[in-house]
């Protein structure tokens, strides 16, 4: 089974750009919707952008400002974010469901498996 790792989260400044990769280990996304969402204390976990064999989709908070993408291996992917807000602060993770067994796959419950999930802090 795909194990996934996020990296990149940190500090960075109002403004400011931030890119955050997750890792697929001993497998690729080939057969999997994958998905990236954020969660701040005391809340569920959002939905920002997923992609499937439908292609990218994006949230409307995540539309404008983030850009998913994968790689050639497709065994990574990326959320590219701009215009970093206060508000962005989260801890930003990404998920996957098997191709098909899903209707919705921006919505947290529809994801079978989660990574550990990195820290973004956005100060003003």
């Amino acid at each position: 089974e795909v194990q996934l790792v996020e990296s990149g989260g940190k500090l960075v400044q109002a403004g400011e750009s931030l890119r955050l990769s997750c890792a697929a280990s001993g497998d690729t996304f080939d057969d999997y919707a994958v998905g990236w969402f954020r969660q701040v204390p005391g809340e569920g976990r959002q939905g920002l952008s997923c992609l499937s064999t439908s292609g990218f989709d994006y949230s409307d908070s995540a539309k404008g400002r983030f850009t998913m993408s994968i790689n050639n291996a497709r065994d990574t992917v990326f959320l590219e974010m701009r215009r970093l807000k206060p508000e962005d602060t989260a801890v930003y993770y990404c998920a996957t469901v098997i191709e098909g067994d899903y209707n919705d796959c921006l919505q947290s419950y529809e994801m079978e498996r989660w990574g550990q999930g990195t820290q973004v802090t956005v100060s003003s």
